[in-house]
C-alpha cells in the first residue's frame, strides 16, 4: 500500500476528485492548506499599501491505494491538476505498513475497498 498526497490549486479540486472517483478510488481526505513553492507568494497594492502574501491557498488531497493502483492515480492527478504554470503543485508517495478498518477489524488491502 502507498499513501499519495497531492498539493494542488483550489480550483483543480473537483477535476482531480472526479478523475480519482472514475478510477474507483473511494476514500479521500481533503484539507485546505497554505504554502508556497517556487511562486514565493505574490505582492499586491491594497488602498495604497503594498501587501505581500507569502502563503498561497492550496488544497491537499490524501489517499491510500494498493501498489497496483499507484501509477494510474498519479497519472490521473497530474492530468487533472496540470495547468502548465508555476504553482500547479506537488505529489508525494510514501509506503504504508498497514491499515486497519476500525469498524470491522479488517487489515491490509481489504480496508481500501
Amino acid at each position: 500500500m502507498k499513501q499519495i498526497q497531492a498539493i494542488i490549486r483550489p480550483e483543480k479540486l473537483e477535476p482531480v476528485k472526479e478523475a480519482l472517483v472514475a478510477l474507483g478510488i473511494n476514500g479521500l481526505t481533503v484539507s485546505s492548506v497554505q504554502g508556497f513553492g517556487k511562486q514565493m507568494g505574490y505582492t499586491e497594492v491594497y488602498r495604497g499599501v503594498k501587501i505581500e502574501a507569502r502563503l498561497l491557498p492550496k488544497m491537499m488531497i490524501t489517499t491510500v491505494v494498493t501498489d497496483s493502483a499507484v501509477a494510474g492515480v498519479l497519472e490521473a492527478i497530474q492530468a487533472a491538476a496540470r495547468t502548465g504554470e508555476v504553482g500547479d503543485g506537488k505529489i508525494t508517495v510514501t509506503p504504508v505498513e498497514n491499515s486497519i478498518r476500525i469498524r470491522t477489524g479488517e487489515t491490509g488491502d481489504a480496508t481500501l475497498d
